[in-house]
Protein backbone atom coordinates (compact mmCIF):
# COMPACT_ATOMS: atom_id res chain seq x y z
CA UNK A 1 0.00 0.00 0.00
CA UNK A 2 1.58 3.25 -0.93
CA UNK A 3 1.76 6.53 1.44
CA UNK A 4 -0.43 9.60 0.97
CA UNK A 5 1.20 12.42 -0.96
CA UNK A 6 1.01 15.85 1.19
CA UNK A 7 -1.92 17.38 -0.49
CA UNK A 8 -3.28 13.70 -0.70
CA UNK A 9 -3.00 13.83 3.36
CA UNK A 10 -4.36 17.34 3.51
CA UNK A 11 -7.31 16.59 1.18
CA UNK A 12 -8.23 13.38 3.22
CA UNK A 13 -7.85 15.55 6.68
CA UNK A 14 -10.44 17.81 5.11
CA UNK A 15 -12.51 14.90 4.23
CA UNK A 16 -12.54 13.19 7.15
CA UNK A 17 -13.56 16.04 9.74
CA UNK A 18 -16.77 16.23 7.81
CA UNK A 19 -17.49 12.89 8.70
CA UNK A 20 -20.42 12.50 11.65
CA UNK A 21 -20.74 9.54 13.08
CA UNK A 22 -24.84 7.97 12.67
CA UNK A 23 -24.63 7.71 16.47
CA UNK A 24 -22.70 8.09 19.75
CA UNK A 25 -24.11 5.50 21.96
CA UNK A 26 -21.65 2.86 22.33
CA UNK A 27 -21.50 -0.37 20.57
CA UNK A 28 -23.26 -3.31 22.51
CA UNK A 29 -21.25 -6.73 22.04
CA UNK A 30 -22.44 -9.47 21.81
CA UNK A 31 -22.19 -12.07 24.04
CA UNK A 32 -21.99 -15.52 21.83
CA UNK A 33 -24.68 -17.51 22.70
CA UNK A 34 -23.63 -21.44 23.78
CA UNK A 35 -23.89 -23.69 20.69
CA UNK A 36 -26.08 -26.84 21.23
CA UNK A 37 -24.85 -29.90 21.58
CA UNK A 38 -25.15 -31.98 18.64
CA UNK A 39 -25.72 -35.60 18.54
CA UNK A 40 -24.48 -37.92 15.61
CA UNK A 41 -27.10 -39.79 14.36
CA UNK A 42 -27.26 -43.95 14.49
CA UNK A 43 -27.17 -46.31 11.09
CA UNK A 44 -26.84 -44.68 7.67
CA UNK A 45 -27.53 -41.39 7.06
CA UNK A 46 -28.75 -40.36 3.84
CA UNK A 47 -27.00 -36.91 1.93
CA UNK A 48 -28.70 -34.16 2.40
CA UNK A 49 -30.61 -33.09 -0.84
CA UNK A 50 -30.27 -29.83 -2.34
CA UNK A 51 -33.61 -27.39 -2.10
CA UNK A 52 -35.49 -27.18 -4.91
CA UNK A 53 -36.91 -24.18 -6.39
CA UNK A 54 -39.24 -23.46 -8.92
CA UNK A 55 -38.17 -22.70 -12.57
CA UNK A 56 -37.25 -18.94 -13.09
CA UNK A 57 -38.22 -17.34 -16.33
CA UNK A 58 -35.00 -16.22 -18.48
CA UNK A 59 -34.08 -12.74 -17.54
CA UNK A 60 -33.62 -11.73 -21.50
CA UNK A 61 -34.26 -13.69 -24.72
CA UNK A 62 -30.64 -13.84 -25.18
CA UNK A 63 -30.24 -16.47 -22.39
CA UNK A 64 -34.18 -17.71 -23.22
CA UNK A 65 -33.56 -21.95 -22.86
CA UNK A 66 -34.30 -24.25 -26.34
CA UNK A 67 -34.15 -27.80 -26.26
CA UNK A 68 -30.79 -29.75 -26.98
CA UNK A 69 -32.05 -30.26 -30.35
CA UNK A 70 -32.20 -26.79 -31.51
CA UNK A 71 -29.44 -25.42 -29.48
CA UNK A 72 -27.20 -27.91 -31.37
CA UNK A 73 -28.58 -27.15 -34.90
CA UNK A 74 -28.30 -23.59 -33.99
CA UNK A 75 -24.60 -23.85 -33.23
CA UNK A 76 -23.59 -26.48 -36.00
CA UNK A 77 -25.24 -24.13 -38.85
CA UNK A 78 -27.86 -26.90 -39.69
CA UNK A 79 -30.99 -24.33 -40.17
CA UNK A 80 -32.32 -22.64 -43.34
CA UNK A 81 -33.70 -19.33 -42.07
CA UNK A 82 -37.66 -18.72 -42.94
CA UNK A 83 -36.79 -14.85 -43.60
CA UNK A 84 -33.79 -12.83 -43.81
CA UNK A 85 -33.39 -9.47 -42.76
CA UNK A 86 -30.50 -7.14 -43.44
CA UNK A 87 -30.28 -3.71 -41.30
CA UNK A 88 -27.21 -2.65 -43.11
CA UNK A 89 -27.34 1.29 -44.59
CA UNK A 90 -30.03 1.68 -42.28
CA UNK A 91 -30.30 4.46 -39.58
CA UNK A 92 -31.66 3.72 -36.24
CA UNK A 93 -34.88 4.61 -36.61
CA UNK A 94 -35.48 2.74 -39.93
CA UNK A 95 -34.07 -0.42 -38.33
CA UNK A 96 -36.23 -0.63 -35.74
CA UNK A 97 -39.42 0.00 -38.41
CA UNK A 98 -37.99 -2.85 -40.04
CA UNK A 99 -37.01 -5.46 -37.53
CA UNK A 100 -40.80 -4.70 -36.27
CA UNK A 101 -42.54 -5.19 -39.62
CA UNK A 102 -40.92 -8.30 -40.06
CA UNK A 103 -41.51 -9.71 -37.38
CA UNK A 104 -45.16 -8.76 -37.63
CA UNK A 105 -44.33 -10.39 -41.29
CA UNK A 106 -42.59 -13.56 -40.43
CA UNK A 107 -45.31 -14.75 -37.37
CA UNK A 108 -48.14 -13.63 -39.84
CA UNK A 109 -46.16 -16.28 -42.00
CA UNK A 110 -45.51 -18.66 -39.21
CA UNK A 111 -42.11 -18.61 -39.77
CA UNK A 112 -39.87 -20.38 -37.09
CA UNK A 113 -36.26 -18.58 -37.92
CA UNK A 114 -36.08 -14.87 -38.83
CA UNK A 115 -32.22 -14.55 -39.53
CA UNK A 116 -31.56 -10.61 -38.39
CA UNK A 117 -28.09 -9.12 -40.50
CA UNK A 118 -26.84 -5.89 -38.22
CA UNK A 119 -23.53 -5.81 -39.16
CA UNK A 120 -20.42 -6.48 -36.21
CA UNK A 121 -20.97 -4.72 -33.48
CA UNK A 122 -17.74 -2.35 -33.06
CA UNK A 123 -16.34 -2.49 -29.05
CA UNK A 124 -16.49 0.91 -27.76
CA UNK A 125 -18.67 2.90 -24.47
CA UNK A 126 -21.13 4.44 -25.75
CA UNK A 127 -21.73 2.47 -29.50
CA UNK A 128 -19.74 3.91 -32.05
CA UNK A 129 -21.32 5.18 -34.97
CA UNK A 130 -20.53 1.43 -36.55
CA UNK A 131 -22.44 -1.32 -34.02
CA UNK A 132 -25.40 1.36 -32.92
CA UNK A 133 -28.06 -1.18 -34.28
CA UNK A 134 -25.83 -4.62 -32.87
CA UNK A 135 -25.78 -2.38 -29.71
CA UNK A 136 -29.60 -1.81 -29.42
CA UNK A 137 -30.91 -4.93 -30.93
CA UNK A 138 -31.57 -7.33 -27.74
CA UNK A 139 -33.22 -4.44 -26.01
CA UNK A 140 -35.26 -3.62 -28.63
CA UNK A 141 -36.41 -7.15 -29.19
CA UNK A 142 -37.21 -7.46 -25.38
CA UNK A 143 -39.41 -4.15 -25.38
CA UNK A 144 -41.08 -5.45 -28.90
CA UNK A 145 -44.41 -6.15 -28.86
CA UNK A 146 -43.78 -9.21 -30.82
CA UNK A 147 -41.97 -9.93 -27.75
CA UNK A 148 -44.17 -12.58 -26.12
CA UNK A 149 -43.40 -14.40 -29.97
CA UNK A 150 -40.26 -14.36 -29.38
CA UNK A 151 -38.83 -18.02 -28.05
CA UNK A 152 -34.58 -17.02 -27.80
CA UNK A 153 -32.18 -15.31 -29.93
CA UNK A 154 -29.01 -16.65 -31.03
CA UNK A 155 -25.86 -15.72 -32.63
CA UNK A 156 -25.66 -16.80 -35.73
CA UNK A 157 -23.33 -19.56 -37.09
CA UNK A 158 -20.27 -18.62 -39.46
CA UNK A 159 -21.65 -19.47 -42.58
CA UNK A 160 -24.91 -17.26 -41.85
CA UNK A 161 -23.13 -14.02 -40.68
CA UNK A 162 -21.03 -15.23 -37.76
CA UNK A 163 -21.05 -12.01 -35.20
CA UNK A 164 -22.85 -9.53 -37.01
CA UNK A 165 -26.12 -11.64 -37.65
CA UNK A 166 -28.59 -13.43 -35.10
CA UNK A 167 -31.13 -15.69 -34.96
CA UNK A 168 -34.47 -14.87 -33.87
CA UNK A 169 -36.14 -18.38 -33.18
CA UNK A 170 -40.02 -18.02 -32.92
CA UNK A 171 -42.60 -19.61 -31.09
CA UNK A 172 -45.01 -21.60 -32.89
CA UNK A 173 -48.24 -20.50 -33.70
Amino acid sequence: MRKLSADEAELWAKVTATIRPLSREPVEQQQPTPSPTVLKPKGRVPAPRPPVSAPRPPSSLHGATLDGGWDRRLRTGKVEADRTLDLHGHSLDRAWEAIDRALEHSIAAGDRILLLITGHERKGDPPLERGRIRAAVHDWLAASRHSSRIAAVRGAHRRHGGGGSLYIILRKN
